[in-house]
């Protein structure tokens, strides 16, 4: 007889339509407490919230640095695990629900300054294929304010050069539409002419946009390694998602509205968008100054 577990990865993927990546982080949870269980011989079924609290403990001494936001995961995950028990008759109750979520501090995205991203994009070589794939790569995740899944799921399909717009495909697959500015459109007209025909290979059929040098898709793995070697080269500090949150803030500060700013992150909730209102004092400053009857002496 298959697992639940099994069968719960199958509800998240079909059922919810979670991301590939949401629904290997969840199943990740959940097998551990399945684990969990079996060794002390008992069963999804006949899990209480003592036996729970008694799990949690046991993460918590085996992980000395357990943040709120790590058990937050993984009481999300378990919490998905129990609503699919009910919603497929193996329980009545969820013993989660004695238990409270963790209070999460909400921090402040990292950002770069605009020089700082101009001096990370002048900082990957040019004189090779893969440095003006990444030219292009990078410069269309800050552009387009993409996450690192979207710009490696892109296909040659999603580019809709003529209207200046890319398809983008979110969390849960979520479609949204996001322009493409005149210097993501100006490098990926360069890339699509001079460079991608060059890193395909034969026998290797693949719609992605980006490939890496053996002809196939690019990876997540490649592109946190590049980033980090071009990072470090231009001087600056962050990941490849402080280029999202930095396109998100200096929309922004230039003066977009926030409902734009939700439609292009592909944000569902304003709320996650809201984190990226936040000022500098020079920005406060200048603001009361120029727009307050009181500002000026």
């Amino acid at each position: 007889m298959q697992k639940l577990s099994g069968k719960f990865q199958i509800y998240l993927t079909v059922e919810l339509r979670m991301s590939p990546n949401t629904v290997e982080a969840y199943l990740r949870e959940v097998l551990k407490l399945e684990e969990f269980l079996e060794t002390g011989g008992r069963s999804w079924e006949d899990l209480d919230t003592p036996g729970l609290e008694n799990y949690l403990l046991a993460v918590r001494q085996s992980e000395q640095d357990l943040s709120p936001r790590t058990l937050s995961r993984i009481l999300s995950s378990l919490r998905s695990m129990m609503e699919f028990l009910i919603l497929g008759g193996y329980r009545q109750d969820n013993p989660l629900q004695g238990i409270d979520m963790p209070r999460i501090t909400q921090s402040l995205p990292e950002v770069m300054t605009l020089e700082e991203v101009e001096a990370f994009l002048d900082a990957i070589p040019l004189d090779t294929l893969l440095g003006q794939r990444d030219r292009t790569l990078y410069e269309l995740i800050y552009s387009c304010g993409l996450r690192v899944s979207e710009a490696v799921d892109l296909e040659m399909t999603n580019i809709f050069m003529d209207e200046g717009m890319i398809q983008v495909f979110g969390k849960g697959q979520k479609e949204r539409w996001v322009p493409l500015g005149p210097v993501a459109e100006h490098w990926l007209k360069i890339y699509l002419s001079d460079v991608r025909p060059l890193l395909v290979r034969p026998g290797i059929m693949t719609n992605a946009l980006f490939l890496n040098n053996r002809g196939k898709g690019l990876s997540r793995k490649g592109m946190w390694k590049n980033f980090k070697t071009t990072a470090e080269r231009a001087g600056v500090s962050g990941k490849i998602h402080t280029l999202r949150h930095s396109f998100a803030t200096h929309l922004l500060q230039g003066g977009a509205d926030l409902r734009s700013v939700q439609e292009m992150l592909g944000h569902s909730d304003i709320s996650t968008t809201q984190i990226y209102t936040h000022l500098n004092r020079d920005d406060l400053q200048q603001a009361h100054e120029s727009f307050h009857p009181r500002g000026k002496a």
